[in-house]
């Protein structure tokens, strides 16, 4: 039997269209510093650190919160890396035990979004060959742009709701991709 995901904390509430921010040089810097924060908090423990979701294309219109993907020996261990991580400012938000082992961490100034999942995690490669695909593919970034952008004109009551929008695109860029 599957569970939906644990809410540790309320989700964000929402109402109304999807505020995508024209791309912004300065991402790329508070990228690096949340991520010296996380691997000075978790040391060894956060095998894998790595700016995705769309601030991490330059060019790319994007909900002005940074995601990270995160990658740990083991999402279940959670003594090893959730105490760490609060102390350094990223709160523990949702656990999905039951997809890929993930845990969804936030924390603000700047917004961050923390994506923790396993070493060798097929989501975790997923998010990053589709930030490699829009890097570097002009057509498929364009794509992905323009699909934000109509669905995020539209009203939402969950952002969830918005992302899970852009599923089908998504797959489509992925299977190119992988090619």
């Amino acid at each position: 039997m599957t569970s939906g995901p644990e809410f540790v904390r309320p989700p964000r509430v929402h109402s109304g269209p999807i505020h995508l921010a024209p791309a912004d040089p300065a991402w790329s810097r508070q990228y690096a510093e949340v991520e010296a924060r996380i691997v000075e908090s978790l040391g060894p423990i956060a095998v894998v650190v790595e700016h995705v979701g769309s601030t991490s294309v330059p060019g790319l219109d994007a909900k002005p919160f940074l995601d990270v993907l995160l990658l740990v020996p083991d999402p279940a261990d959670e003594p090893a890396y959730v105490a760490p991580l609060e102390a350094a400012g990223f709160l523990l938000h949702v656990r999905e035990p039951d997809w890929h082992q993930h845990r969804f961490f936030r924390a603000y100034d700047p917004e961050v979004q923390v994506h923790v999942f396993a070493v060798g995690s097929e989501e975790g490669e997923r998010m990053l060959a589709f930030r490699d695909r829009l890097r570097t593919d002009g057509a498929d970034r364009e794509l992905y742009l323009q699909t934000k952008r109509r669905l995020a004109a539209r009203s939402w009551t969950r952002i969830q709701d918005y992302a899970d929008a852009k599923s089908e695109v998504v797959e489509e860029i992925l299977a190119r991709a992988r090619g």
